[in-house]
This record gives structure tokens, sequence and C-alpha cells, in this order.
């Protein structure tokens, strides 16, 4: 079920009257709701993978109890393995089998052999990535005693099915989201109308922002063999707002509604395109996956201690391995591998933590100086989205060719002048309201909270007007559905 779509208008009041009316008095009658409510959501989509939801739930939900029982080291590593192994084969089986097929056909078709092994025509399961690493995440911490195993099945499933945030994230540990359903929630207008204010940011800036810039950077690179280096540095640079819109949009709509049911996710996005080096970057874009990676792999591998060369293997593994859970693609691993270049110079040089705190925090506009490194790390993040839009290895390096030649000065005939415009004049609206609103959890928490409540409502109002006026009319599906 999207977030955008009738079904989730019609089912998201019902089931925010009947949790609050109805069910809200006992816990467990509480989740028991929460988690029939989630399924139906995901089941929504396809309702024979909710068994592999299923599963996983029921795996790591046994493994956490059984880690916990013996002392013995080598039973509790042998119990962790079972879970990651678990987990990581169905997401491997239905993410990456007919990558590996295809690979290991095109080495034996290198060695004058051929391997005939068929492809499967499989359907990649909506956000098994997402609650995959979820589910992991708590029994690696049930291993490492950072946290204590829950015996309450209802619980545990609610928690890994909960609705707003299981297709698309934020990945959520186990320490934060799950204590949550222990709590006795009560109706918070506060927080509740918090909930609301983000909500309506996160649909403005996927039905606004995202959709309309991806109208154009469609048109752009679904004709890039055609196009100049300019039209498709354009194309880029739409691209680069669909992707943020899109995703920190869906993670402003999750957090919201989770709110709305009494519940508080992490912050999954922190004005990226801000950043002034390619480290901050990743401090402050999907804030749940990068997490993820740095806690359960990089730190494991040794992080930053040791000699330069075990800081470069890390640095790489993390970076490639984190572009090829975004797909079964060349094109996400070598994504992967230039972010991993362009940060390795700043660890080297020890200025991957320079840039912490908000950038020119308390002013109204940017310093000369950090305007140049936000702009300059932009471009540089908004040429590494080329790779990541691009269906093969092939089509990107076609497109970087043109973009770096003399035909990056030439314009192309792609789509209406008019609708280019009207974009740029929406993200001329949407940078500026998320500059002044930077120091926030997000953009327009505290837009003219200081002022007239009049003058609130009429800013407002005025992305209502905006959203009902510019809003595409596709319906088009979030972007990380497909990771």
């Amino acid at each position: 079920m999207l977030f955008n779509s009738i079904d989730f208008a019609v089912f998201f009041p019902l089931v925010f009257v009947l949790y609050w009316f109805v069910f809200s008095g006992n816990l467990r009658v509480r989740n028991t709701f929460l988690l029939v409510v989630s399924y139906v959501f995901y089941g929504w989509w396809d309702p024979r993978y909710l068994v592999l939801l299923a599963i996983s739930t029921l795996v790591d939900f046994s493994c956490g109890l059984a880690i916990n029982l013996p002392k013995n080291e080598r039973r509790r590593k042998a119990i962790l393995f079972i879970s990651l192994a678990a987990n990581l084969c169905i997401l491997g089986f239905f993410k990456y089998y007919n990558f590996f097929i295809s690979g290991f056909q095109d080495a034996f078709r290198l060695m004058g052999h051929e391997l005939s092994v068929s492809s499967l025509n499989l359907v990649l399961p909506v956000g098994i990535s997402f609650y995959t690493f979820q589910t992991m995440s708590y029994t690696v911490d049930v291993y490492r005693r950072r946290i204590e195993p829950t015996s309450d099945l209802l619980a545990f499933g609610a928690y890994v099915s909960f609705f707003p945030q299981l297709v698309a994230g934020p990945i959520e540990r186990a320490g934060n989201l799950l204590p949550q359903f222990f709590n006795q929630h009560n109706f918070d207008y506060t927080a509740a109308v918090n909930g609301c204010r983000q909500i309506l940011w996160g649909f403005f800036k996927k039905l606004v922002i995202a959709d309309n810039c991806g109208v154009l950077a469609d048109a752009i690179f679904n004709q890039y063999d055609t196009q100049p280096g300019g039209t498709l540095l354009l194309g880029a640079f739409f691209f680069s707002f669909q992707i943020y819109g899109d995703f920190s949009g869906y993670s402003d709509i999750a957090i919201g509604t989770a709110r709305l049911m009494g519940f508080e996710l992490m912050k999954n996005f922190s004005f990226p395109y801000f950043s002034r080096d390619i480290a901050e970057f990743w401090r402050r874009w999907h804030i749940s996956l990068s997490t993820w990676f740095r806690d359960y792999m990089y730190v494991p591998l040794g992080g930053n201690q040791g000699s330069e060369v075990k800081k470069t293997r890390n640095i790489l593994l993390v970076f490639v391995i984190s572009g090829f859970w975004h797909g079964a693609n060349w094109t996400f691993i070598l994504w992967g591998l230039a972010n991993a270049l362009l940060f390795l110079p700043l660890l080297v040089m020890k200025k991957n933590r320079i840039h912490l705190e908000v950038a020119d925090a308390g002013k109204t506009l940017p310093g000369p100086g950090n305007l140049l490194r936000m702009c300059l790390n932009f471009l540089l993040v908004m040429l590494l989205w080329i790779l990541f839009r691009s269906h093969t290895v092939g089509e990107a390096m076609t497109i970087y060719s043109r973009i770096f030649s003399a035909s990056v000065f030439e314009g192309g005939a792609y789509y209406s002048q008019g609708q280019v415009i009207i974009t740029l004049g929406l993200l001329g609206f949407f940078v500026a309201t998320e500059w002044v609103g930077r120091e926030g959890a997000y953009a327009i928490e505290k837009t003219f909270a200081a002022k007239h409540r009049s003058l609130r409502w009429t800013f407002y109002s005025l992305l209502i007007f905006l959203t009902g006026l510019y809003m595409h009319r596709g319906g088009s599906p979030f972007i990380y559905f497909q990771f």
C-alpha cells in the first residue's frame, strides 16, 4: 500500500480511530491490532510475501531467546550464525540470485564454456532489505548483550512489521523501537500536531518536488543516447532532487504517521544537500542505513583503527556492500566504490569529522566559503547519482562521456520549457524552506513557531495549495520500494 494512494487515505484514518478509541486500553490487544493492520498494509501489495515476513520474525525471535540461554560462547555464536544465515539466504535468493547466475554465466563464457543455468522470474518482495536488516540487528544486539531478548512474540512481531516504516525505513533498532510496544501510550495533542506537520512536508516533498523532478529526469534519461551533455547534466540535477524528495519524503510521512500513533522513530535525513564534504553527506543521508553499516560492519572490522591498509579496506568494503544493498547491478557497486574513493582522502587526512555542526547555524545566509563547499559537494553527489540512476554501466559511461565534453554547453529538446521553469521555481521555494529550517528535525518543524498562529496556517495552506496545484497525477511509487 502506497502512502500516496486512495487506499492509504482510507486505511490510516480508520486505523487511527480504532487504535485510540477501541484498542488502546490493553497492551496485548493493542499490539495484536498493530500486528494485524501492519500485515494488511504489507499484504495489500502481494499477500504471498507475508510468509517471508513471518519467517524472518519467527527465526529472529527464536534465535534471540536461544542466544540468551547458553553460557558457552561457541553455542551463542552458532545460534547467531543461524539467524544471520537464514535472513541473508532469503534476501540473497530473492534479490541477488539472477545477478550471480548472470555473473557465473559471463565468467564461464569468457573461458569458452556455456553454463546452462536458468535465471528465475523472481519478484523482489517490497521492503525485504529493510526489515531483514532490522531483524538481524536485533539478534546481533542480543548476542552482544546490549539488549535483553523479548519473550513477547506479539510485541516483537508488531515491532518487525510496524507499518509506517516497514517497507522503506527508517531501519529501526530494537533498543529504540521495541520498548515502545511495552509502553502504555496516551494521546498527545502536541506530538500529533507535530506529526501532521511532518506528514504535510513529506507529502509536499514527494508529490510536488520528487514527482515533478522525476517526470523531467525520466524524459531526459529515457533519451540519453540522443541528448547533449548539458541536457544530461540538467537531468542529473532533477534526479538528485527526485531521489531526495522521494526518499526523505517517505521518511517524513513514516515518522509523522508513527508519531500520530504515539511512537517515535529515528531521524533518517538531516538536510544532506547542505553538506560540505562527502563524509558529512553520509552522516546526513539515509542515517538509519549508514549507522547500521557503521555499527554492524565497519566497527567490527576494526573501524578507523589499525594500519592505513586496514582502514582503506574497511571503508571500501562498507561502501561497496552498501551500494550492493541497493540492488543487484554493477552500477550500484560502482556507485558505492566511487563514494568510498571520495571519502578515503578525508579519512587519511583526518578531515572526515570536521563538519559536525549545521552549516552557518543561526545565520540567514551561508558564508561564501560554506556556500562554495556545499555547491561543490552537491555537484559531486549529483554526478554520482548518474551511476545510481543508470540501468547499465554502459549507459552511465555514455552519459559521463557527453557531460565531460563540449556538448555540456548545449541543450536539447526533451520536455516543455514551461514545465522546467515551474519545477525550478518550486525547487527554489523548497531549498529556501529547507535552509531556513535546517536546525530542526525537519524543515518546517519550527517555521513561524514564534509568530502568530494565522501566519503559520497561511504557510501550511500555501503548502496544501501548491500540492494540490502541482502534484503529479500519476501516483508514482516511492523509489526505495525497489530496494
